[in-house]
């Protein structure tokens, strides 16, 4: 018999996310508050955010600040397809903005967004494919560090600045603000109900689960690797910028359903999704959660901005301060955020490591 700890056994891991999401998913049937269901359905994109960072950071040891630019290029795809599904091909086919700002006729970039799950797809994919091209340049190069996160926070403040001054085709600062919720398959995704609350959450709960099943697969052992010793892993034949390219599109697939999400939430999309600032503050939740536990990202996201939401008005621009207090004194003394104090406590519940579960354990950096 071995004394472990049961934070790394991988059936207690899976079993504490099912009850984790069967718990949330019940908050509805008990809590029936439009407000409410909308907070807490952003609460599940932020939630999708820190996941993505902590998949690219935590287990890739890849440092971006730049996933903002495919959680907007999909909030703006989003935004495109619900403003689309509002206009009348004949006799409105034009969104008012673009008349304001004399254009003439619909952009071709526009057109697919009148079929909406072409719009959807586009939403989705575009950031992928950028995140591919923009990958292959940096890794194949071997960028790596802070080099990293400075191509990526410079273009994120590139797009940002063009989604600002393309005011024709982007409405610019203003924004695009589609008068109707989204509706798929004839059905109405309201906003204000518990059905966006449940979509949220969904799609919180597929991409934590699939990310978790990936990370105990050999590309997750492998991104692993290469996170701790990447010169290591090209000497054993591993083709780091391959993985590398691989990772950073699968977190910009995972910030771009955040995307989608947001918008179908708040029925609004302007440059404020591409701002420096909030890439950089889901690094900050992630960090406090815990950037190499997918668990304690999302608790870490979810915790800070229920925080803002009823604190943030309190202290108004200290609440930034704060904010960056709290930062510095995680990686200063809590290195692993939250989930590092989960550990902990846990590792006081009686358990013994059975010598046939063994393979059931995960290690310190496995996906937990």
């Amino acid at each position: 018999m071995q004394r472990a700890n049961l934070y790394h056994d991988k059936r207690a891991q899976w079993a504490a996310y099912l009850v984790f999401f069967a718990a949330l998913a019940v908050i509805p049937l008990i809590m029936d508050d439009p407000y409410t269901m909308n907070q807490y359905a952003r609460y599940g994109v932020f939630g999708i955010l820190a996941l993505s960072v902590s998949l690219l950071w935590g287990y890739g040891g890849i440092l971006s600040l730049g996933q903002g630019i495919a959680f907007g290029m999909a909030a703006y795809g989003m935004g495109a397809t619900m403003q689309m599904q509002y206009q009348d091909p004949v006799n409105d086919p034009m969104p008012s903005f673009m008349l304001t700002n004399e254009l003439e006729a619909l952009p071709v970039v526009w057109e697919p967004f009148w079929h909406t799950h072409w719009g959807v797809l586009l939403a989705i994919g575009i950031p992928v494919l950028f995140f591919i091209i923009f990958g292959v340049l940096m890794f194949q190069a071997r960028l790596a560090g802070a080099f990293v996160a400075i191509m990526t926070l410079a273009m994120l403040g590139a797009w940002y600045s063009m989604a600002y001054d393309m005011q024709p085709y982007t409405a610019g600062f203003n924004g695009i603000s589609p008068p109707n919720a989204f509706v798929a398959f004839g059905v109405e995704v309201d906003p204000y109900s518990n059905l966006i609350y449940w979509v949220s959450l969904g799609v919180l709960g597929f991409l934590t689960l699939s990310i978790k099943a990936l990370l105990q697969t050999k590309f997750g052992t492998v991104i692993q690797a290469i996170r701790d010793d990447p010169e290591r892993a090209r000497f054993l034949g591993y083709n780091v910028a391959y993985y590398q390219t691989v990772l950073f599109a699968l977190a910009g697939l995972v910030a771009a359903f955040a995307g989608v999400v947001w918008v179908m939430i708040s029925q609004y999309v302007s440059p404020t999704e591409l701002d420096i600032f909030f890439s950089i503050s889901i690094v900050i939740w992630a960090a406090v959660g815990g950037r190499m536990s997918l668990f304690g990202a999302i608790f870490g996201a979810m915790f800070i901005k229920a925080a803002e939401t009823n604190l943030g008005d309190d202290f108004q621009a200290t609440w930034f301060v704060i904010l960056g207090v709290v930062f510095i004194v995680v990686v200063r003394f809590l290195p692993k955020g939250i989930a590092g104090l989960f550990e902990i406590a846990i590792g006081f519940i009686p358990y013994r490591l059975k010598s046939s579960s063994r393979s059931d354990v995960n290690s310190t950096s496995a996906g937990d």
